[in-house]
């Protein structure tokens, strides 16, 4: 993953844009931009974060606290609610099973969250965030049997919990929910991440310094065999990339934003390197560069161990790392000669599964897709490793219409079921 789709665009989770042209085939491939939380599943329990829009409603009948339920264009029943410290969940008198739409009104001087809640176990089955003072917002979900309240969080102050509302007798199953992820529950899976990041780091010098030697030595087929295997390793380690700081970018940095593009000084790491050994450059060209790659993944490994990663990014890694392949690698924007992005595509696979292993005990009780996701990355690395001809991968411009379309829908329908991670892992506040 390039450097321009980490730091601080990553960490406020805004749409990650380039302008530059690098090497490599153009692609017409989607790119599914990074996103802030707007879902809690995407299978069922809908928020949508739109203003309202202008659909006609038509009368359906008044409930007992006077007020009108109605159906919209839509053809749902909708129900107005109102959020404030003094009237949480009031206006919602009649309740009704099957899918629905709550008219969230915010009544009072201050922004906030609504949740939707099961006031017994805390389980969320749908939220908006940022709930303007005065304004109203939807929120879709569908309903079965059981209790319901809605909790409301103004900014800078305490939460308050709705009264309880009950469903019975119905014959509709509830959407997805999901109890709220604590940050005290994400250190144990991100502790063990960093201990797996360490290891790597390890096995990333061990390797890059055979990099470094081939092409000491002048041996540029060595090195050219050797780079591969050491940027896979770099590669696999996609969830720490936040936490590694400037190290990033001085080792697996891009021509993004260099004016001087791949001659530009400011030009480092095993890019750098991988664009000498595939344009014909002299072992003696390469030797700096090399170098100083090797002098950085060896800072690196000095210093991750006084490195903390932040439990709260952990589940958004799991997301980030694949949505940053389809964009950049699915693209050829971080093609510099070898022509392995299928390789590091599949190198991005194997470091979200590690990171799915880890917080799995969180996931399995929480997503109800969580089984079916395993099946998406199944059926992506098979994708993948069928392109894979003992070592030597298939350049993205020679893919056939038929490869290349299945690439790109095994992927991409992957990153949006690994969305339901970022939005399930999100720590909530819930006092």
């Amino acid at each position: 993953m390039p450097e321009t789709a980490r730091g601080a665009e990553a960490e406020t989770e805004q749409p990650v844009t380039e302008t530059e042209t690098e090497p490599g085939p153009a692609s017409s491939l989607p790119v599914s931009a990074a996103r802030r939380r707007t879902v809690l599943l995407t299978a069922g329990a809908l928020v949508v974060v739109a203003a309202v829009g202008g659909g006609v409603l038509a009368a359906r009948g008044s409930n007992s606290g006077g007020k009108a339920a109605a159906v919209a264009a839509d053809g749902l029943p909708h129900t107005t609610v109102e959020v404030a410290t003094s009237g949480c969940g009031s206006g919602w008198t009649d309740p009704q099973a099957g899918h629905q739409v709550f008219e969230l009104h915010n009544t009072s001087s201050t922004a906030a969250e609504v949740y939707l809640t099961d006031p017994t176990t805390g389980a969320v089955y749908g939220e908006v965030e940022g709930l303007a003072p005065g304004t109203v917002r939807p929120l879709g979900v569908t309903l079965g049997n059981g209790s319901y309240a809605f909790k409301c969080l103004p900014d800078d102050a305490d939460a308050v919990t709705g009264p309880t509302v009950r469903i019975t007798g119905s014959k509709v199953k509830s959407g997805p929910a999901a109890v709220p992820i604590t940050q005290q529950e994400l250190i144990p899976p991100t502790l063990a991440y960093q201990k797996w990041i360490q290891a790597r780091t390890v096995e990333l010098a061990a390797k890059t310094d055979v990099l470094r030697a081939a092409v000491d030595r002048g041996d540029l087929a060595a090195a050219r065999r050797a780079w591969l295997p050491a940027h896979l390793v770099y590669e696999r380690m996609g969830a720490a990339y936040g936490t590694f700081g400037d190290s990033d970018g001085a080792i697996n940095g891009t021509t993004a934003g260099l004016a001087g593009g791949v001659h530009d000084a400011g030009f480092t790491g095993f890019h750098r390197v991988e664009y000498g050994l595939w344009h014909g450059e002299s072992a003696s060209g390469l030797r700096g560069p090399a170098d100083q790659l090797a002098k950085d993944v060896h800072a690196l490994e000095s210093s991750w161990p006084s490195q903390r990663m932040d439990p709260a990014d952990t589940g958004l890694r799991a997301h980030e790392i694949l949505e940053n392949t389809v964009q950049f690698e699915l693209t050829g924007r971080t093609d510099y000669g070898s022509g392995t992005n299928l390789a590091t595509a599949r190198a991005n696979l194997d470091g979200t599964r590690v990171l799915l292993g880890c917080l799995r005990p969180l996931l399995k009780t929480r997503d109800a897709r969580f089984t079916e996701l395993g099946a998406w990355m199944d059926r992506a690395q098979h994708t993948l490793d069928g392109l894979d001809r003992s070592g030597k991968w298939t350049p993205l411009a020679q893919l056939t219409r038929p490869q290349r379309e299945k690439v790109d829908a095994d992927l991409g329908g992957l990153v949006e079921r690994l969305a339901d991670v970022a939005a399930l892992t999100d720590v909530r506040r819930t006092a």
